[in-house]
């Protein structure tokens, strides 16, 4: 089944309003392609009628960094992989003017020493796994008017999917960072994104994202740009070395 989003449908007025959050009205129909049911997300666009280019543009998009924080961030898999390209995801958005939203768990501490720095304001601190359910949440992120949502961070299956899930009927055009995202267990975090992909979320990596977003070389950005990539690659190879 696809969903499929009325063009002239009115968002519910139901209790998720009271929470900042008006969910979109949606209805299924069946797929009319020997996909079966599966559908890319430009095929999703295309259902609801928003026109996306194939390559993102960085006057659209806005990074959102979910939940990376000290309590947990030890029994995450490859945390130390993921940590270093969030670094890059955050330093490259700053260079790029591309808005950065951050969150955390309620009770799993604070943002990592090595992200806090780099994080302008302070996260939005939450109970809920989605970061939709989250009025202040939805109030930062409707305030960039940006439509097309980065992610990273963590849990992959929990609050990166639960987000992401909210977001893909919204009118929302979503990728998840592969490399920067993570779980405790690599099944659950395989699994998850899958889930988001068939859901409609695009799955992208660090550097993918960073030079879609840079656009073109030979600017003062993308010497800046080049740096923070070089960085990366070196603590890469260097941890790497190391396991």
């Amino acid at each position: 089944m696809l969903l499929e989003i009325k063009p002239t449908a009115r968002r519910d007025e139901s209790p998720s309003k009271e929470k900042g959050y008006a969910r979109p009205v949606v209805t299924e129909r069946k797929a009319d392609n020997a996909r079966s049911g599966h559908y890319s997300v430009f095929g999703h666009a295309l259902e609801r009628g928003v026109e996306w280019n194939l390559r993102i543009k960085r006057s659209e998009c806005v990074l959102v960094v979910v939940d990376v924080q000290d309590r947990l961030i030890n029994t995450i898999a490859n945390h130390e992989m993921m940590v270093q390209n969030i670094q890059a995801l955050v330093k490259a958005a700053e260079v790029l003017q591309v808005p950065i939203l951050a969150s955390e768990q309620e009770n799993l501490g604070e943002t990592v020493p090595e992200l806090k720095p780099l994080l302008t304001g302070l996260p939005t601190r939450k109970l809920s796994f989605s970061g939709c359910e989250n009025v202040e949440f939805m109030t930062k992120l409707n305030a960039t008017q940006r439509k097309t949502v980065i992610l990273c961070g963590m849990e992959t299956h929990i609050c990166i999917a639960q987000t992401v899930l909210d977001l893909v009927p919204g009118h929302y055009r979503i990728l998840v960072v592969e490399d920067a995202t993570s779980s405790h267990s690599l099944i659950d975090r395989e699994t998850a994104l899958r889930r988001m992909e068939e859901a409609g979320a695009e799955i992208t990596t660090t550097e993918a994202a960073i030079y879609e977003m840079t656009e073109k070389a030979g600017t003062d950005e993308f010497r800046k740009i080049l740096d923070i990539v070089k960085e990366r690659r070196k603590a890469s190879d260097s941890l790497m070395a190391h396991h």
